[in-house]
């Protein structure tokens, strides 16, 4: 490969389609709004999903259930993702730090997944029961974020 036969990535080039120039440019005459109809009319805008009359996919379909929109979302760790990362104290920052957190101000639960060999210091703002115990177990400590 060199300079002579670089091209650039396909459709990387295209020009956007200009309408109601001539018919020479195969977007005369009706501008690709068809004839007639609600389409075809200056100024028509159709809202999301219409289909014409018909009953729109969105609205044919049943709901169900409920979505809590005061729900609190938790990032969730399991105890062998802690256990692979080899260290003693894990706070906040340090989770951070190694990308399981992506914001500041996100939650962390640590879930009770794998085994602990060595005492881990954990700070979480909430920990499973299984979690708990084993950290416990292993010596550690599980410390409650406010």
């Amino acid at each position: 490969m060199n300079l002579s036969n670089l091209r650039a990535p396909k459709k990387a080039n295209k020009n956007r389609k200009r309408v109601g120039r001539g018919m020479g440019s195969g977007h005369g005459k009706t501008s690709t709004r068809g004839h007639k109809g609600q389409g075809s009319r200056s100024g028509s805008s159709l809202m999301r999903g219409f289909e014409g009359g018909q009953m729109p996919l969105h609205r044919r379909l049943p709901k169900r259930g409920f979505t809590n929109i005061f729900r609190t979302e938790y990032t969730v760790l399991n105890l062998d993702r802690l256990a692979e990362l080899g260290e003693t104290e894990l706070t906040l920052e340090a989770f951070q730090a190694k990308g399981f957190l992506r914001k500041r101000n996100e939650l962390l639960k640590i879930l009770g997944n794998g085994e602990l060999t060595t005492a881990i210091t954990v700070h979480a703002h909430k920990f499973s029961k299984t979690a708990q115990e084993k950290i416990e177990k292993a010596g550690g400590k599980a410390i409650l974020v406010a």
